[in-house]
This record gives structure tokens, sequence and C-alpha cells, in this order.
């Protein structure tokens, strides 16, 4: 990411569309795997539950990644403001 290129109003954007990406991102995976607990615990055939959860689990690897985004540009504006 060259966050130096980037103007203020940009990055602070581009921050505001990631913090929501990433709430949304979190609800729906949270109820992805209540759903899928709730189905493991309650249904009988439960191979679809089963690769429901390894698609929550994989794509809970993007969280961290736009929080280290979200901390890089936090710093960077920081630094503009000094």
């Amino acid at each position: 990411m060259d966050l130096k290129n980037k103007t203020t109003e940009k990055l602070k954007a581009e921050l505001k569309g990631i913090k929501m990406v990433v709430g949304a991102l979190i609800v729906v995976l949270s109820t992805l795997f209540i759903v899928c607990i709730y189905g493991l615990l309650a249904k009988d055939n439960t191979s679809t539950f089963i690769a429901l959860i390894v698609v929550a689990v994989a794509l809970s690897g993007i969280i961290p990644l736009n929080y280290g985004n979200m901390k890089k540009i936090k710093e960077e504006l920081e630094l503009r403001k000094n």
C-alpha cells in the first residue's frame, strides 16, 4: 500500500470503508458460525454445516489483514497531523 501518495481525505474515506467492510464481515461470519453450530447439533446430515464452517474459518483470515491496513492508515494520518 502506497499511502504517501494519497490525500488525507482519500485515506479517511478508505479507513471508513475498511471499517464498514470489516464490521459487515464480522456480522456475516458470526451468523454463519451460529447457523453452522446449530446445524451440527440439531440436524442429522452435518456434511453441509462442516463445509460451511471451513468457509467461515477461511474467510475469517481477512479480518486481521484489514485491521493491519487500518493500523497503517491511522499511523499515516497521525504522521500528517504533526
